[in-house]
């Protein structure tokens, strides 16, 4: 029999839920309908490979599984992008870049990754700005259930943390906000452009 630990649990719960966030999003990518920016998807997965590893070195656990599993799926839409979606790259974008190499040398310099953590929380709200700003005039290229779901992992996986503390829960704390603001904003932008 296996068993597994209640904190196991809610990261594979989280885990399945940003599966599941996925799937429509990458059908909307391919049928035309979603249009991801490729540099703001790179920067997210950079930036959330960077929060992964600073969590598995201050042994978040479990809470951690759908940080990684997040990072490589950011990866994967930002190659979609390319090919499908928004290339248009703006000096924010470029600030986002520059801005998780820095967090990356100061973890290295530090020797520990409190600082590149709370560097990159910023950064990606910052990152976000691009995909925020085509969205806010093109709100319905984007596949709003993957938002509200990617919200709604985060805050389970902020349940699954083994070890609670700034590192390991900053920055899924950062995307629940950000997420569910950016629902907001779909939904809301979605209202005033369809009267």
């Amino acid at each position: 029999m296996i068993l597994v630990t209640y904190k196991e649990l809610l990261g594979f719960i989280a885990i399945a839920i940003a599966f599941v966030s996925y799937v429509p999003y990458f059908k909307d990518i391919i049928e035309g309908r979603t249009k991801p920016h490729a540099f703001s998807w790179f920067i997210w997965g950079l930036l959330t490979g960077i929060a992964f590893l600073g969590q598995i070195s201050d042994k978040a656990g479990p809470g951690a599984w759908v940080t990684g599993f997040t990072a490589l799926a950011c990866f994967s839409i930002s190659l979609f992008g390319i090919t499908k979606g928004r290339k248009n790259i703006v000096f924010i974008d470029w600030f986002s870049l520059l801005g998780a190499g820095i967090a990356l040398l100061f973890w290295f310099m530090t020797k520990g990754p409190l600082i590149s953590v709370i560097l990159i929380t910023l950064i990606d709200a910052i990152g976000f700005f691009p995909t925020f700003r085509k969205s806010f005039m093109k709100p319905q290229e984007e596949t709003l259930i993957t938002y509200a779901l990617s919200g709604l992992k985060f805050l389970i996986a902020l349940f699954a943390l083994e070890n609670v503390s700034l590192i390991t829960s900053i920055y899924p704390a950062s995307l629940v906000l950000m997420n569910w603001l950016f629902v907001s904003m779909l939904i809301v932008r979605r209202k005033q452009l369809s009267l």
